[in-house]
């Protein structure tokens, strides 16, 4: 290649990142605006914007409380999911470096308003919107020692911005696939940001292989998922839910979690017709209109709430409804993740979706099958754990009906499927440790 190749390659190159970079930060004012205008009728919208007034407020009270020389890790996770996978690494630092200071910050509302007082940090936030100077101004408070990003969600200013003050930052549990921008030829303001991490632990050998294509090796490893190290901790940390425990009795019961109403359409009609099995519906959103349309699907349905307070009243324990309940529908958040615990059969919803199913790992940790609708591909968990057996696919409301009606009637069937779902989390845990050891390798928290 000639010098005058090159150059020609170097400014065209520049030019198509000068575009890009152009688009995203359009991209990011009409967020901004788009927002502010969606939160005058929609609540997540109005969360989102007025948990930011006073974040600036905020974030300079995090030096103010900060020690001398005291080490501070910086955690971001874009929701709870990626939270709840990025919660044993932080939790094992903790153990490790007893002085430090752990700041978590957050974009979506469905994280922060749920783990806003979270106890293992010191500082749970928002995440300023991304912009040169906001990063500038954030970091120029915080000052990291260390970062942990979770799974996605890049933000250029802030990673470009982290790569220039020299701060260490992970890439934790990263899933990457072919069709993302990284891997196009006009992904190079993507590929900058992945320039910012010092270390990418990434859960699969297709992520590192794709991720080697690009130029990135030396600094990737196989890390596997740290969602089955969370599981197994809150699975073996479970405590009894009493309400529930009564409510299950000694039927089979069949626990929906995460549930749309395409997955509740699917199981409303097998509900309805087999009163002898209890069913315990979580919907994913539990707004008063929803709550009010699975009601209308299942016709023996009582919310949760109503259940534990009727429930250890005798006059009101001995009413039809209270007595005819097949179905609870939880209209709270946080349970979900013991609920499994009592499932005879577990059903994990989004399947149904668009943006495809969702944590399958929560159900699986229990020794339980996994009843989930068609659209998987997308998460490996998912696909993996139907291959060992553990995990079953349906399509229609029928489907539902005649895989439900195996597991509960074939007592070899259904071991089958609680042994390969438990064995397929259990064998898989332990990527918390192998982050922790490269973090102590190499000295990250430590002068």
């Amino acid at each position: 290649m000639t010098i005058l190749t090159f150059t020609t390659t170097f400014v065209f190159l520049n030019q198509i990142i000068t575009v890009h970079l152009f688009i995203y930060n359009i991209f990011l004012l009409l967020y901004s605006i788009g927002i502010k205008i969606t939160a005058l009728w929609n609540p997540k919208a109005r969360l989102w914007l007025n948990g930011r007034k006073d974040i600036w407020t905020r974030i300079a009270q995090i030096e103010s409380k900060r020690s001398a020389n005291q080490p501070l890790v910086w955690m971001h996770c874009s929701s709870l999911g990626e939270f709840e996978q990025g919660r044993p690494v932080l939790e094992a630092l903790r153990q490790q470096y007893p002085a430090i200071q752990i700041v978590v910050t957050f974009f979506s509302p469905s994280g922060y308003e749920v783990r806003k007082n979270y106890s293992g940090a010191d500082h749970v936030l928002y995440l300023p919107m991304d912009s040169k100077a906001a990063a500038r101004k954030f970091l120029a408070s915080v000052q990291p020692n260390l970062v942990l990003w979770i799974k996605y969600e890049y933000w250029f200013y802030y990673l470009t911005e982290l790569k220039k003050k020299q701060v260490p930052c992970i890439l934790i549990s990263g899933i990457f696939r072919k069709d993302q921008p990284f891997f196009k030829w006009y992904g190079r303001l993507h590929r900058y940001m992945l320039e910012s991490f010092t270390h990418l632990f990434v859960q699969t050998e297709n992520s590192k292989h794709l991720l080697g294509t690009i130029g990135f090796s030396n600094n990737v490893t196989i890390g596997g998922d740290t969602r089955f190290d969370r599981v197994v901790q809150i699975a073996e940390q479970f405590e009894p839910i009493p309400t529930i425990e009564q409510f299950c009795g000694n039927a089979s019961v069949i626990v929906a979690g995460s549930t749309w109403p395409e997955d509740e359409e699917e199981l409303d009609h097998y509900a309805n017709t087999h009163p002898e099995i209890k069913f315990i519906i979580a919907p994913h959103e539990i707004t008063e209109p929803h709550l009010q349309e699975v009601e209308k699907l299942f016709k023996n349905a009582i919310r949760y709430s109503q259940y534990k307070t009727q429930s250890g009243n005798t006059e009101a324990n001995s009413t039809n409804k209270l007595q005819t309940a097949n179905t609870l529908i939880i209209d709270n958040i946080g349970m979900l993740s013991k609920l499994y615990k009592y499932a005879t059969i577990t059903y994990v919803g989004g399947g149904f979706g668009d943006d495809g199913v969702h944590n399958v790992l929560e159900a699986a940790v229990y020794g339980r099958p996994v009843v989930f609708g068609p659209v998987y591909d997308k998460y490996i968990e998912a696909e993996e754990l139907v291959q060992e057996g553990g995990g079953l696919v349906i399509n229609t409301a029928l489907e539902a009906e005649q895989t439900f009606n195996t597991l509960l009637a074939d007592a070899g069937a259904y071991t089958l499927a609680c042994e390969a779902a438990r064995n397929y989390v259990y064998n898989n845990k332990g990527a918390t440790g192998s982050i922790i050891q490269f973090i102590q390798e190499n000295r990250l928290l430590t002068s």
